[in-house]
C-alpha cells in the first residue's frame, strides 16, 4: 500500500488545549498494526504529554508538515495555520453553522482541504464514535460535589486539574465524609454515564425516582432521571422519545417535584431549542425550591436551566445566582444557587481524556480511515474535500456563502 504519514499537530488556539489525539503507546500500536503508516509529532509546549515522551517511544518530532498526509488535532485550527490539500481530523464546530467558525470552513473549502470532523463520525445507528463526554461527566460530577462541600463548609476537595490523574481525584474521597445529600442527575448519554461511573467509584447509592421524591436517607444518594421522568405530552399521550425531540413544543416539564427535594443537580441532558426549561426564574424564588448547587455539564445558553447565565472557566468555575434578584453574584453567599458551568471539563483531566479518546480512535476509526477502501463511516464524516462541501453537508452552503 502507498505510504501514509500522520502528524499529531500542535494546538494553535490562543488558549491551547492540553489534550492530544493519541498517546505515544497508541502511536506505536498504530504503526505496528499498519506498517505503511508513519507517525510524527509537531513539537508543543502545551500538551499534557511532553515532546520527550514521544521521542523516547521512538517517534520523530517534526515542525515542517508539508510531507504529511493526515493531520490530527483536537480543537479548531487557526485559519492562517491551515495547509492546502491535506486531510484534517479535528472538532471543527461548524455543522451547526456556528458563526465564529464560518471563516474556518470557508478557508478549508478555498484550500481544498479534506475535513473529517470527529463529531460526525458515527455508527450506522447514528451514535457517535468519538467524544470526550465520559470525562466531561466524571469531572462535572466531581466539580458538583466539590462545590457543594465549599457551599456548606463541610469538606474540601482538590479540583480535577490539580490532580495528577483520575485515580488521584477518586483517592481524595477516602479522606472526607459526604453528607446525606440528594443528588439529581439528568441525561442518558456519555456525559451522564461518566457521572454514574464516578458515583459508583464513590459507592454512592442509586435510588428510584419514587424513593428520591418520598423518602429520607441517612447517606448520600442519587437518582438518574431520563427525559421521560420529567417531560410529558400536553395531551397525556404515551411517552415517545423520538416525538419529544422532534416536537418539543408539544411537551411540558414536570421537574418541579424534584426541585423541591434535590440538594445538588447535575445536568447532563442533550438539549435542543424548543425543549421547555426545568423550572422558571419565578419558581426559584419559591420557598419550596431546594436546589443549592448546580453542576451544569450541558451548559446550554439559553437551555434547560435559566440560571446558567454563562459558561465558566477552569480557573474560576463557579458563580452565584441570587434567587430573588435573578442576577449573578459571588458564589457561596446566602440566597444563592451556586452554578458550576465549565465549558471544557475534559481539559481538567487531559491525560486520561486523551488516552480514552485515543483508544476509541485507534480501535474504531483508524481501521476505516487507513484501509484500502474507505467505507461509509469515513465518507459520512467528511464535510469537505476537493474545494467543495460533500453532498451530506450541502446544507452548509448558505453558511459559507
Amino acid at each position: 500500500m502507498e505510504q501514509v504519514k500522520i502528524v499529531l499537530i500542535r494546538e494553535g488556539k490562543a488558549e491551547p488545549d492540553k489534550r492530544v489525539a493519541m498517546t505515544p503507546a497508541q502511536c506505536i500500536k498504530l504503526k505496528t498494526a499498519f506498517p505503511h503508516v508513519d507517525i510524527v509529532v509537531q513539537p508543543s509546549p502545551h500538551r499534557c504529554i511532553v515532546d520527550t515522551e514521544y521521542e523516547n517511544a521512538g517517534l520523530k518530532l517534526q515542525e515542517d508538515l508539508t510531507d504529511c498526509n493526515i493531520l490530527l488535532g483536537i480543537k479548531e485550527i487557526p485559519v492562517e495555520q491551515l495547509i492546502e490539500n491535506k486531510t484534517y481530523l479535528f472538532f471543527s464546530h461548524t455543522i451547526k453553522k456556528q458563526p465564529h467558525n464560518r471563516k474556518l470552513l470557508r478557508e478549508i473549502i478555498k484550500k481544498k482541504i479534506r475535513l473529517i470532523d470527529y463529531e460526525t463520525l458515527t455508527w450506522e445507528n447514528g451514535s457517535r464514535i468519538l467524544g470526550f463526554g465520559r470525562y466531561a461527566g466524571i469531572v462535572g460530577g466531581h466539580n458538583g460535589l466539590l462545590t457543594y462541600g465549599k457551599k456548606k463548609k463541610l469538606y474540601d476537595l482538590k479540583p480535577a486539574h490539580l490532580c495528577k490523574n483520575y485515580d488521584e481525584l477518586v483517592e481524595q474521597y477516602k479522606h472526607i465524609q459526604l453528607p446525606p445529600i440528594k443528588i439529581c442527575l439528568t441525561g442518558d448519554g456519555r456525559v451522564s454515564h461518566g457521572v454514574i461511573e464516578l458515583f459508583e467509584k464513590l459507592n454512592l447509592r442509586e435510588v428510584t425516582p419514587r424513593a428520591f421524591l418520598q423518602e429520607k436517607f441517612d447517606e448520600p444518594i442519587y437518582v438518574h432521571l431520563r427525559s421521560e421522568h420529567y417531560y410529558e405530552h400536553k395531551d397525556s399521550r404515551p411517552w415517545d422519545k423520538s416525538d419529544f425531540y422532534h416536537n418539543p413544543e408539544d411537551y411540558i416539564c414536570t421537574f418541579k417535584p424534584y426541585s423541591q427535594v434535590t440538594d445538588l443537580l447535575v445536568n447532563g441532558i442533550l438539549w435542543k431549542p424548543g425543549i421547555p426549561a426545568f423550572f422558571s426564574r419565578s419558581e426559584i424564588k419559591e420557598d419550596t425550591f431546594n436546589i443549592e448547587v448546580v453542576a451544569d455539564i450541558s451548559c446550554d445558553i439559553p437551555g434547560s436551566l435559566p440560571i446558567t447565565l454563562r459558561a465558566t472557566t477552569i480557573e474560576n468555575p463557579v458563580y452565584g445566582y441570587h434567587k430573588y434578584s435573578s442576577s449573578e453574584v459571588e458564589p457561596y453567599l446566602a440566597n444563592t444557587v451556586d452554578i458550576m458551568a465549565v465549558g471544557n471539563l475534559p481539559c481538567e483531566l487531559p491525560y486520561d481524556a486523551s488516552e480514552g479518546f485515543g483508544d476509541d480512535l485507534l480501535r474504531s476509526v483508524m481501521p476505516h480511515l487507513l484501509s484500502k477502501k474507505e467505507d461509509d463511516i469515513i465518507k459520512n464524516a467528511t464535510i469537505a474535500e476537493n474545494g467543495s462541501l460533500t453532498k451530506r453537508y450541502t446544507y452548509l452552503t448558505d453558511y459559507i456563502s
